[in-house]
């Protein structure tokens, strides 16, 4: 059962990750139609911060808004058209990659409680770069009829922004934990 606590959380991870849309997408002619964006540090905050269950609830909170039509997605996309284009992978990527990023984190911190950057920065890596990238990749190659290892190739050039965002998220949840902010 989900707190009003809990519900808040995951409301405002959501709208989290929806305004980090307004911020610019970055199209590249190579990437088949899969934008640079800052939503993904959104993804990994929720799960780092609201826990796997709260942080995949968030996301898919997010993505039930996105279907409904709502223009959060980054360069103001939304409806069921998203779902069938070559973000499909990435997309259900987060889902997955909220719930990993916590269930890492929060593995790592039971384990080792004096590494709460270290802990988030791996959890961001496996869970906000490898396990979205692991849905986002084949589904990418499907839709744009490319082979597996063509599309790996190009969302490469995803990886340095990512590592950024996980560096990011790995700060704020350090800072955020200083502070006394316990969740999950």
């Amino acid at each position: 059962m989900l707190s009003t606590k809990d519900l808040a959380r995951i409301a405002l991870f959501a709208a989290l990750i929806a305004a980090l849309g307004l911020i610019p997408k970055f199209d590249l002619p190579f990437t088949a139609g899969v934008p640079i964006t800052a939503q993904t540090l959104g993804v990994m905050l929720a799960g780092l911060i609201l826990g796997p269950r709260n942080g995949l609830l968030a996301v898919l909170l997010f993505l039930f808004v996105v279907a409904l039509g709502a223009p959060v997605l980054s360069g103001g996309r939304g409806g069921l058209g998203v779902f069938f284009g070559p973000t499909l992978g990435f997309l259900a990527g987060w889902v997955l990659g909220a719930w990993m990023c916590g269930a890492v984190f929060f593995w790592l911190v039971r384990h080792w409680p004096g590494r709460i950057f270290f802990s988030a920065l791996l959890a961001a890596i496996l869970g906000g770069i490898l396990a979205v990238y692991a849905l986002g990749i084949p589904t990418l190659a499907w839709i744009a009829n490319m082979p597996v290892d063509k599309a790996a190739l190009v969302s490469l050039v995803f990886v340095p922004g990512d590592l950024i965002k996980a560096f990011v998220a790995a700060w704020i949840t350090q800072r955020l934990r200083r502070v006394g902010l316990r969740s999950a």
